[in-house]
């Protein structure tokens, strides 16, 4: 995928699943066109989950993804239905593919059940009909196909199309907060971290929005920031910053000028601020011994002062002046079992789909464990999370409200 194509992210995910030999691979390539998945006679064939970003009409953009058996067997097998599994937690659609010469049997029904359990719309793709004598009437969501005779494939894909749907209560990164010809300040750091010759995807997204809502983008520097307050004859509409520089930027931005970040406007986008801005004030609980994981969403290479590996360490046992233990996860890992940590710090999530985020939202949440995130963590380490938030005005009142509980509910780290 190219630096112009849409992020992973901003395409709906199509999960391929079923058993070993129903012929997924072969109806994954006939669907998109390409040889995408390697197809053989030999149950098994693929191992891991194959992933591929392109255009898919009449859908447009999607990532679509071909699993392994999830009858698979044996130590190797169990691992690969793990993965197969795995890929539930960010599907927007699924496809589940059947013999059609054996229908649904109870792995199929139990995938049926987990779709349903997910809230995934699906579609049921009975394939390899060109072997039957007769081809019965196919029910509600329901097609036969033939990815060896492309039978149903153009059928397939406009059954794809009618499930697609906008991500649930899905908001604008920031063109909801703006009106057309208002000016909007972004501070960018470019500094060890920062790619060489463009900027990352949650700052050109960002920039890509409020060009949508058809309003003004000024991008500076830390360093340059205060100067360029004093050249401007019009006063912005909000600032967005890097969470790095938070504690400059909040410092040389007028108090009445509204400032975020961009990993806050990220949470809110993926309905996690609430929990984020919640999860913020339990850095202040943390123990001598707690552990926390700080989990990103991608994989990029780490620099000698990455900020999810040493910076955000750094500042949470500088702040809360705890002996404490970190674990990471990056890209598409999260752990099962979040017991072990007493806070769990997440990324702004820019490379992980709603769906994805959401469900580490659930997890979090189902065991009792705060979540946070990068840019609400360090504004509430820096003292400036109930400024952040001021441009949310119901949330900001419900954290004044959180935030006098958390002072009043006990003896916290600090």
């Amino acid at each position: 995928m190219s630096l112009n194509d849409t992020p992973a992210s901003n395409r709906v995910h199509i999960g391929f699943f079923g058993k070993r030999n129903a012929g997924k691979s072969s109806l994954v390539n006939a669907v998109t066109g390409q040889d995408l998945a390697v197809v053989s006679d030999v149950s098994g064939t693929t191992t891991d989950p194959v992933y591929k970003a392109m255009e898919l009409l009449p859908l447009g953009p999607v990532v679509v993804i071909d699993t392994p058996g999830l009858d698979d067997v044996g130590y190797l097998g169990e691992k690969r239905v793990k993965k197969a599994r795995q890929v539930l937690n960010k599907t927007d659609i699924a496809v589940l593919v059947a013999d059609a010469r054996e229908g649904l049997g109870p792995d199929e029904r139990g995938l049926l059940s987990l779709f349903a359990e997910k809230g995934i719309p699906r579609v049921v793709a009975y394939n390899k009909c060109d072997l039957l004598d007769r081809v019965p009437e196919a029910g509600p969501g329901e097609i036969y196909v033939s990815a060896a005779e492309r039978v149903g494939i153009r059928e397939l894909k406009e059954a794809l199309a009618r499930l697609e749907a906008s991500p649930e209560g899905r908001l604008r990164l920031v063109g909801d907060l703006i009106s057309p010809s208002d000016l909007v300040v972004l501070v960018i750091p470019i500094d060890k971290a920062a790619p060489k010759g463009r900027l990352i995807l949650p700052q050109q997204q960002t920039i890509r929005d409020i060009l949508e809502a058809d309003a003004c983008a000024v991008v500076v520097k830390e360093f340059e920031l205060r100067d360029l307050f004093g050249s401007l004859a019009k006063k912005p509409r909000l600032v967005v910053t890097d969470s790095q520089v938070f504690a400059k930027v909040s410092a040389d931005v007028p108090r009445d000028v509204p400032l975020t970040s961009f990993s806050i406007l990220f949470a809110r986008q993926k309905g996690l601020l609430e929990a984020a801005a919640k999860g913020a004030l339990a850095i202040d609980s943390l123990r001598d011994g707690d552990a926390v994981l700080i989990s990103e969403g991608c994989t990029h290479h780490r620099q000698c002062d990455d900020i999810g590996t040493v910076k955000l360490p750094r500042w949470i046992r500088n702040y809360t002046g705890r002996k404490l233990e970190f674990a990471w996860t990056a890209g598409g890992d999260f752990p099962e079992d979040l017991s072990p940590y007493a806070l769990v710090v997440h990324c702004g999530g820019c490379m992980l789909n709603d769906r994805e985020m959401r469900h580490r939202l659930r997890r979090s949440q189902a065991e009792g464990v705060p979540i946070t995130n990068f840019g609400t963590a360090i504004a509430q380490m820096q003292g400036i999370l109930r400024r952040s938030l001021e441009i949310f005005p119901h949330l900001a009142v419900e954290f004044e409200g959180r935030e006098a509980e958390a002072a009043s509910g006990g003896d916290g780290a600090r």
